[in-house]
């Protein structure tokens, strides 16, 4: 398509889509301030969000050390700071303060005391309007001391033995096991291992016909083996019943984890669990909103009484002898530790173990979920609260698992192992740097849109390593990404029960410093108030998405097996979370789908339909294998009028062994049918490097129309797309550098603009603006750090003009000289003064390198004539204050500082006075006594580096 002609089709303004005088306002219009009001519910609902739009946070009851006094006190400080709702989350005490505990005591989770103590809390948040959600169970996975036998969590593991023969060799069952034993996690000191079978095999592995099976011999203390001449390998196939035991699970409900696999096993820890509250508290559904899981990171559990059976059932064969070798050897998390123990298979051979490998995969996540998802749902519908989950983990659909809950929920991470520096990387080579959200984001998105869920939870800005030095800015960069992958409500990660009078810096078990004693805490309200703002409008309206990606998931089980989500050891094609990226960053709209959603999928008039989402066009990322029905959808989609994009590979077969060849032969009758209709099924080569430009290459070759056009794309420049029942388009667009600006221009679809007039809703304040486009309809944006802008498309036209403040002009004035400096400091509220002639960074300066608190720099302006209306800051390293002659300007928490003054300054001599208030992670590191403090900022893997701090400029007036 001729780019000219499109920017002109879909300018923001087009010459049809604004007629004035045509356009009406519903509603009798009410000016309040600058701001033009009309009777337009979801925008009121957006200037003053009730309280369950606002963040939720984690609360961790620390050891379920927990008094009713104080759960009231941190219940009304959190409701303070504009915090909506909690997560009760019981939870193992924090090992770094054994000793440190106040001689508190620990409550047992379901003991009747810890029962009142959740029925006052539960009346409480009930008084101060605030929500509760409730974990089940304690840590993660969950369990419970009390479980015995099936109940128990269980694994099928191998154990090889290399040998050299001919050699008589004797093994004993404590040296299997010994080996077979998975380093997981959390192991469970009572696990109970029992071997299965136990075969030779010849290196390397040609077929079936080879392997001898020695499992005569499973009961013998040890086994004897004749080794013929040649190279072979011993494997075991071991079970091990209870052999994790849940990560930081509170007192009563540590121990073994549940077998998730076991529906009965299920259905009895779930009832138990809420008749015995119940018995004390009533009904929950008067006080819960949400029972609710963690992520299930079952530490590669596959095993349950009848898997075999079940599997025979479904796939239609027996696996059990090809197990050993479907099996790979596996450690913490389920991840493999070595794909190279065992012997070598033949091509041959490894073809045949991989479609068994999938068709075990599968088989496990259809138990999962029909034995725990649909179980957990029906239980909470019961109780008649919803249900939320992170359903993902490690064996789960990714994507279907989470169309069965009421609340799906996804996380996004400040900081982590990675160490990676959101806000100031983005690099291709590695998708998870830069990156706060998340690969299953966008599955829990994906899924949610196609059952038509509009609440999308998530587990916000996780964090286990940078703590003390996270900063609101910070916290916005994570939150707005994750806003970007389809998330409309945040739970944050979170907040520590902790008694005043617990040593500094308090009982923390992780999280971001969420505390009374962090120095942005009383500044938390200003980003609680943005978040709720967002998620009171996005909760009313449906994103917009309108291309399907297709991930080669299927190909991945295959090849290396389920993986560890959101975090998989590796991936089988590292790029496709890039692609969903490069689509989104030039103007359009995609949601992942799978061959299940495909195949139940309708189609019509070239649309792929499946629930309330149609989708146009279809990218298949290295797809190597469909099903059948996939396939056989497919070819009705292109035959429809629909598009096909196949990413590198063009599948060649189908997954699964039972048939196999029939149904390879099937889909590749379908692909060569697909073939013909050559403008509408189309092969193409994934870049080397630039996606963006790359996808922005397709969307010109191929006629793929965004709904926005960027024109100069950038890494860090996002946008999604939202639209609610009354007929509102809305674009969020968010820059994520939290240093650097970016110029674009930008211009929106007619789809959007027509007969609709653009706004700006700002969801700091909740003013709204009237946008005026230039004279070709176009945007000239300069997105400061961190900024985001909500675009709003209506029938309504508002009133005062938005006007962005100038980053500078040309007749700017440095500020450079004559600033003073007083450092107030946080813990001990000690002031000290220092000239500064010269702005620079704090941490430069030796004597103020460990500051933590307000510093306040003054200095004194001449105004020689009119015209000066803004200052700017420059770069600040903290949450900044102006007053100018003893007038409060208002507070900045991140991106550019920069205010309107004009009308503030006289002739002559002007006082302003700059609060910074500054990060903690400095002062944190130089308590070397404080064993808390060190452990978070200075051991291992957790060493922060000196952080920058406070003023440094350049500061401008203009």
């Amino acid at each position: 398509m001729n780019r000219r002609k499109f920017l002109s089709k879909s300018a923001l303004f087009s010459a049809g889509s604004l007629m004035a005088g045509k356009l009406s306002t519903a509603g009798a219009g009410i000016y309040y301030g600058n701001q033009y009001q009309t009777a337009d519910r979801l925008y009121e609902l957006f200037r003053n969000p009730s309280p369950e739009y606002h963040p939720f946070v984690r609360w961790w009851w620390n050891g379920n050390k927990v008094e009713p006094d104080e759960l009231k006190r941190e219940l009304r400080l959190l409701k303070d700071a504009g915090i909506g709702g909690v997560e009760i989350n019981p939870i193992q005490f924090p090992e770094r303060f054994e000793g440190d505990d106040l001689g508190k005591q620990s409550l047992r989770w379901l003991s009747d005391e810890w029962i009142e103590m959740l029925r006052l809390t539960f009346q409480e948040a009930k008084l101060l309007g605030m929500t509760c959600d409730l974990i089940v169970g304690s840590g993660w996975p969950f369990g419970a001391e009390y479980l015995d036998g099936e109940e128990r969590a269980q694994i099928a593991v191998i154990a090889v033995k290399k040998l050299t023969g001919p050699l008589d060799y004797e093994i004993s069952q404590f040296e299997i096991f010994r080996e077979a034993d998975p380093a997981v996690s959390s192991p469970f000191p009572g696990r109970v291992p029992e071997l299965l079978s136990i075969k030779l095999v010849p290196d390397p592995l040609m077929s079936m016909d080879e392997v001898k099976d020695l499992s005569d011999q499973i009961n013998n203390q040890t086994i004897r083996i004749q080794v013929p001449e040649g190279r072979f390998a011993v494997y075991a196939l071991v079970r091990i019943s209870g052999f994790m035991q849940v990560i930081n699970g509170a007192p009563g409900a540590t121990g073994p984890v549940l077998n998730h696999y076991n529906e009965t096993a299920v259905r009895g820890y779930l009832n138990r669990m809420s008749g015995t509250i119940e018995k004390q508290t009533g009904p929950l559904s008067d006080y819960l909103r949400a029972l609710f899981t963690d992520s299930m990171e079952l530490e590669g559990s596959n095993w349950s009484s009848g898997i075999l059976e079940e599997f025979r059932r479904r796939r239609g064969y027996d696996i059990f002898p090809f197990l050993p070798f479907v099996l790979f050897k596996t450690g913490g998390m389920g991840n493999v530790t070595d794909f190279n123990y065992g012997v070598k298979y033949s091509g041959e051979f490894e073809a045949v173990i991989r479609r068994m490998r999938y068709d075990f995969e599968v088989t496990k996540a259809e138990i999962l979920e029909e034995n725990f998802i649909k179980p957990y749902v029906e239980w909470c519908r019961s109780l008649n609260v919803k249900s939320r989950a992170q359903a993902y983990g490690r064996g789960f659909f990714p994507l279907e698992s989470s169309f069965h809950y009421d609340i799906p929920e996804s996380e996004s991470w400040t900081m982590n192992w990675l160490r990676h520096r959101i806000g100031e990387e983005m690099p291709e080579d590695d998708y998870r740097r830069g990156r706060a959200y998340t690969m299953i984001n966008k599955y829990v998105s994906s899924a949610a849109n196609l059952t038509g869920k509009r609440l999308v939870s998530c587990e916000e800005m996780t964090d286990t390593y940078k703590v003390f030095n996270t900063s609101l800015e910070d916290l916005k960069v994570g939150g707005d990404q994750s806003i970007i992958t389809g998330v409309t409500h945040s739970v944050f990660h979170g907040f520590n029960y902790s008694p005043p009078d617990a040593p500094f810096p308090g009982w923390i078990r992780y999280g971001a410093y969420y505390s009374e004693n962090n120095t942005w805490w009383p500044y938390f309200r200003l980003y609680n108030e943005y978040k709720a703002r967002l998620s009171a409008l996005l909760q009313h309206a449906d994103m917009y998405t309108d291309i399907a990606i297709l991930p080669p998931l299927d190909d991945m089980w295959s090849i290396i097996g389920s993986q560890m989500e959101p975090f998989p050891s590796l991936t089988h094609v590292d790029y496709f979370t890039l692609f969903w990226e490069a689509a989104n960053k030039n103007g359009n709209g995609c949601d992942y789908v799978s061959q299940r959603v495909i195949a139940d999928s309708e189609i019509i008039n070239g649309f792929l339909i499946y629930g309330p989402k149609k989708y146009h066009t279809l990218f298949m990322v290295q797809v190597d294998s469909l099903s059948p029905p996939a396939a056989e959808k497919l070819l009705k989609f292109i035959e429809s009028g629909g598009r096909i994009f196949c990413i590198e590979t063009i599948p060649s077969g189908s997954p699964g062994w039972k048939d196999h060849e029939r149904r390879d032969h099937e889909v590749r009758k379908l692909i060569e049918r697909m073939k013909t209709h050559s403008d509408r099924f189309i092969m193409i080569r994934k870049p080397e490097k630039d996606f963006l430009g790359w996808y922005k290459g397709l969307q010109k070759e191929y006629g793929i129309e965004p709904y926005v056009i960027i024109e100069n794309p950038s890494p860090y420049v996002m946008q999604t797309r939202y639209r609610t029942d009354d007929d509102k388009e809305l674009v969020y667009i968010v820059h994520s550098h939290i240093h650097d600006s970016h110029q674009t221009r930008i211009a929106f679809s007619g789809e959007l603009t027509r007969q609709r007039y653009c706004s700006i809703w700002d969801p700091e304040t909740g003013n709204r603006y009237r946008l005026e486009p230039d004279r070709d309809g176009g945007i000239d944006l300069d997105l400061g750090p961190a900024q985001s802008i909500l675009f709003v498309f209506d029938r309504e036209r508002g009133g005062a003009e938005w006007k962005p403040k100038p980053a500078g002009n040309g007749k700017i004035r440095l500020i450079t000289e004559g600033w003073s400096a007083e450092f107030r400091h946080c813990r001990d509220n000690s002031v000290r003064t220092l000239p500064m002639n010269v702005l620079c960074d704090l941490k430069d300066i030796p004597e103020y390198t460990h500051f933590a608190g307000t510093v306040i720099y003054r200095n004194r302006i001449r105004a020689r004539q009119s015209g000066i209306s803004y200052i700017n800051l420059g770069k600040v390293f903290g949450i900044s204050e102006l007053k100018v002659n003893g007038e409060d300007c208002g507070t900045i928490w991140y991106g550019r500082r920069i205010w309107d003054i004009g009308a503030l300054l006289r002739q002559g001599d002007n006082d302003i006075e700059i609060k910074v208030v500054t990060s903690m992670g400095n002062y944190m590191k130089s308590l070397t006594d404080n064993l808390i403090a060190q452990y978070w900022t200075n051991e291992k893997n957790k060493i922060q580096p000196i952080q920058s701090m406070g003023l440094v400029g350049p500061v401008t007036i203009y």
